[in-house]
């Protein structure tokens, strides 16, 4: 039966596409959110469910409602939330409305420091190929899939489970919500500081993620990870393990092709990490009865998640990509790929500091060495950002001590950015945007272009 289901904070990435998701499963939908941009404005007007106007309104929240979803952006002094509370609707986070939809269903997880976008991308990629019927949650958009949300009566679930929290009023790990029987865990490495202060902080949201599985549940994990390999031991004594390592693969003329028992397959895609990622698809698929050929055969047109090493522009002497890279082990994995694909020339990495974490002076040292790799690094903060998030304000040298690279550049004005990029991208033949945030409003498709036709 349809329900009336109100969204505070519907401008989100996820939080828009649930609301698509939910209008197509012919559901009644409104929502609010005090900034709402593209492309969520336009997705939202499309299906007729756009915000008359941006901010907070209580009279928005009826008795009638069915429920209320809570996006991570609104606070506990949001007026909608107070009144919602006042009139006892049922108020969910947003991973725990989620968990709702996908009861009963066989759930796969996705979970770690990094690759989880990526990798949750492989498996729905593969499965798709393979006209296996699945309901999915994705923190980006993927060639092939309308939204990044989806639900139906389909038996299985594929889920990237985030373990930043799931709202104001919920200040659990989203994942440990969905309790799923297979899990993957791609590797743990400190992030999201301004909630999890301590290291020790963090990886307990990995081992409580494990505690929740059921018995006999599969546990797919890197074993190149010692933290990751010590909790498993500590807390995966009820599950079924399959530690992972890469892919069987050989490379050649500079293309990479994974090897079955029977046939090589060549990949788009490129790097160590993706190639962790793909053995982790592997066990994930063969769980799910497909076998080695089925995956590889699939994998072969893969291109990548939306900003996931995807390929901006290029020229016959430049090449450039951008990467939603920003945690300091996902920095240092995506610049190792790229060196690996181009061992003998120039790489400029071009790296904004967006989240927390990143802006925060007794975090950043988790960035040594992480770009050493590439030949030289610029990184961009916007000091506006500190004011907005409440920090203090940072130096160019605290960030140039943390990084420790012998050719680093600092701009903190995005007035000034387009400049420095123009002038320093005339002596590196490969390009890489890396970062979460948005380089101040710059367009790295426009600048991309500026930079070819600079040449």
């Amino acid at each position: 039966m349809p329900s009336k289901i109100h969204l505070i904070a519907i401008g989100g990435s996820v939080m828009h596409n649930m609301a698509l998701a939910l209008v197509r499963q012919g559901h009644q939908i409104t929502g609010s959110d005090d900034q709402i941009f593209e492309p969520a404005k336009s997705r939202l007007d499309r299906v007729g469910i756009l915000p008359d106007k941006e901010g907070w309104d209580s009279s928005k929240i009826c008795s009638d409602l069915d429920a209320v979803i809570l996006g991570m952006h609104a606070k506990s002094d949001n007026p909608e939330l107070i009144h919602a509370l006042e009139l006892k609707i049922p108020v969910y986070s947003f991973p725990a409305y989620v968990s709702e939809m996908f009861h009963g269903k066989l759930k796969v997880v996705v979970a770690g420091s990094h690759g989880k976008t990526t990798t949750t991308s492989m498996i729905m990629h593969v499965l798709k190929s393979l006209n296996l019927s699945f309901d999915f949650l994705v923190g980006a958009q993927l060639e092939g899939f309308d939204e990044m949300v989806a639900f139906s009566d389909a038996p299985l679930a594929i889920i990237e489970g985030d373990e930043y929290l799931s709202s104001c009023l919920d200040l659990r790990p989203k994942f440990l919500h969905y309790a799923p029987q297979i899990l993957i865990i791609t590797g743990i490495a400190w992030d999201h500081y301004n909630v999890f202060p301590t290291l020790e902080s963090y990886i307990k949201s990995f081992s409580d993620l494990i505690q929740t599985m059921p018995e006999g549940g599969a546990l797919i994990y890197f074993q190149g990870d010692p933290e990751l390999v010590k909790i498993v031991k500590l807390y995966g004594g009820h599950l079924r393990t399959f530690p992972y390592g890469e892919a069987n693969h050989i490379n050649k003329n500079g293309t990479t092709f994974l090897v079955s028992e029977t046939a090589c397959y060549p990949l788009e895609i490129f790097g160590r990490h993706n190639l962790q990622n793909i053995e982790a698809v592997r066990l994930v698929c063969n769980l799910l009865e497909q076998n080695d050929d089925q995956v590889f055969a699939a994998m072969s047109s893969f291109k990548g998640a939306k900003r996931r090493l995807e390929l901006l522009a290029q020229s016959k002497s430049k090449i450039i990509y951008q990467d939603f890279a920003h945690a300091p082990s996902k920095v240092k994995a995506t610049v190792e790929a790229v060196r690996e694909k181009y061992p003998d020339i120039r790489i400029l990495v071009i790296q904004e500091l967006h989240t927390y974490s990143s802006l925060n002076e007794i975090f950043l040292p988790q960035y040594i060495g992480t770009a050493n790799a590439a030949d030289a690094v610029l990184i961009y903060f916007d000091q506006r950002a500190l004011e907005i998030k409440r920090m203090p304000p940072l130096s160019s040298q605290i960030i140039k001590d943390a990084f420790s690279h012998p050719q680093l550049f600092v701009v903190d004005s995005s007035d000034q950015l387009e400049v420095d990029i123009l002038k320093l991208s005339k002596d590196y033949e490969v390009i890489l945007f890396l970062g979460s945030g948005n380089f101040g409003g710059l367009s790295l498709k426009d600048i991309s272009q500026k930079i070819i036709s600079a040449v």
